[in-house]
């Protein structure tokens, strides 16, 4: 027998639920609720604590870079004080002669 897809549809979205309903006493509903927000709380303390490792991780590498950084800057300060005076050096030889 030959059946729609418009048939199929309706027929099962009337006559098979898609839903199981639970009946529960409110003292056990206010046991679900309790239960759910506290794994929500848990939830949040966990998503919590673990950006602040990862905030915590990111300034250790932001630091440690602005070290080397520094350092390299240090490294670089003499020579270019070097090089200002050498050319001082020489133009006030060039204003002797």
């Amino acid at each position: 027998m030959y059946t729609s897809l418009f048939d199929t549809f309706f027929a099962d979205s009337f006559f098979l639920p898609n839903r199981t309903v639970y009946v529960v006493s409110d003292s056990q509903l206010e046991e679900i609720k309790r239960k759910q927000r506290q794994e929500e709380l848990d939830n949040l303390e966990a998503s919590r604590k673990r950006l602040e490792e990862s905030y915590q991780s990111r300034l250790k590498i932001i630091d440690e870079r602005k070290h080397e950084l520094q350092k390299k800057l240090k490294a670089l300060a003499p020579a270019e004080k070097k090089t200002e005076l050498s050319t001082e050096e020489t133009e006030k030889c060039a204003v002797k002669a």
